[in-house]
């Protein structure tokens, strides 16, 4: 077998989905919405797959979807993109696989920022080279200048950057962006900046592709995903958008990973980007309103909870919280003992990782936020 998966653990999302649905608990540990998506999409969705063509569509994407993206970026970011720059993938993740595969040689080394979403560093040892992990320390996560410089070596060929980030559900600022692409420029790195959460912001943020800061167009390869626009998980359509000469090898990767995506998903897509910019707003004032009620609930229960501001989840401190179990432990006995799953934030990193922090993700209807929040209050009463 191969010796990275041989050893390799099943995904700590898909064991708590199973722990969850084994022990009959409220599922707060995968990263998925139970409300807020558009009826439309649907409904566009259907009609295609019984009037349009079901069969293999251009490996990189349906003009339209490709020519609604680069559109969609147009208006939102002044950005000047055509279709030429976009790859639709399977997938945000498929996304970060193709970039990966394309832009890194056997022996390079790569940066991500922990904790950080856990496909990354199989991704990465999968094309041969090795992830070099730069941790964000808690509750501010922000991004530390010399902590970063310090970890680029001669090896080093590209950063793997997220914003807005998960599972620390928060925004990198300005600065921090000038700091990430002045080391790019520096190093004449590649940026494969993971932004799926970029319309997922809380509390009236604005959000800024790391293309956009001078001198970075042509060096970032951005992966989109309209499962998190349009709350559409399991369609698995996502993109990427580079400069033409980026895009192509992108694309020349992704054709031998799923070769193409499902083609009535990318036309509902494509409709749901053109017709959709009003849907926006609604959903992250959705969104907020549920993260403002589970923390308020978790608050309530005695719990500290980490400030979150964008995408839908948020972090509870266990130690601040005044319990003396580190976050591993707390999971399996919350979810077979107080009925709610939530994730380990210590499997987010390889090295040093942080084990009093836990993540939950609040994109889910009242009465789930609910049953989750006197779920966790049982589990700070058995813990404590």
């Amino acid at each position: 077998m191969n010796p990275i998966y041989q050893s390799m653990k099943t995904s700590v999302f898909e064991r708590m989905s199973l722990a969850a649905t084994r022990n009959n608990a409220v599922n707060l540990g995968q990263g998925f919405p139970d409300f807020g998506w558009p009826d439309e999409i649907l409904e566009f969705a259907a009609r295609a797959l019984k009037e349009n063509s079901n069969q293999y569509a251009p490996s990189r994407g349906l003009p339209a979807l490709r020519e609604a993206v680069a559109a969609h970026y147009q208006r939102h970011f002044s950005q000047d993109l055509a279709a030429e720059h976009v790859c639709v993938t399977s997938g945000a993740t498929e996304a970060l696989g193709a970039a990966i595969l394309a832009t890194v040689e056997p022996g390079d080394e790569v940066i991500i920022f922990t904790p950080a979403y856990d496909s990354y560093a199989p991704m990465i040892r999968r094309a041969g080279a090795t992830p070099v992990e730069v941790a964000l320390q808690p509750p501010a996560w922000r991004l530390d200048p010399e902590a970063l410089g310090a970890a680029v070596s001669s090896k080093t060929s590209a950063i793997l950057f997220n914003n807005p980030h998960n599972p620390a559900g928060r925004l990198f600022d300005g600065d921090e962006l000038d700091v990430l692409a002045g080391v790019a420029r520096q190093h004449d790195l590649i940026v494969i900046s993971d932004e799926v959460w970029e319309h997922v912001l809380l509390d009236g943020r604005t959000f800024r592709p790391l293309a956009t800061v001078p001198d970075m167009t042509g060096r970032t390869i951005k992966v989109g995903s309209a499962g998190k626009i349009f709350s559409l998980t399991g369609w698995k359509v996502g993109w990427i958008v580079a400069a033409p000469e980026l895009a192509a090898v992108a694309a020349r990767a992704h054709q031998f990973l799923t070769f193409s995506t499902a083609p009535n998903l990318q036309a509902a897509v494509a409709f749901g980007l053109d017709e959709g910019d009003a849907w926006i707003q609604p959903m992250r004032d959705r969104f907020q309103r549920a993260r403002d009620r589970m923390t308020d609930g978790l608050r309530g229960a005695g719990y500290t909870v980490l400030d979150a501001t964008s995408t839908y989840f948020l972090c509870v401190d266990l130690e601040a919280s005044g319990l003396p179990v580190d976050d591993e432990a707390f999971a399996a006995a919350a979810v077979e003992q107080a009925g709610v799953a939530v994730v380990a934030l210590s499997a987010f990193a390889e090295r040093d990782p942080p084990h009093h922090l836990v993540r939950l993700c609040f994109g889910k209807k009242d009465e789930t936020i609910d049953a989750g929040v006197a779920a966790m209050a049982r589990a700070k009463d058995l813990l404590a």
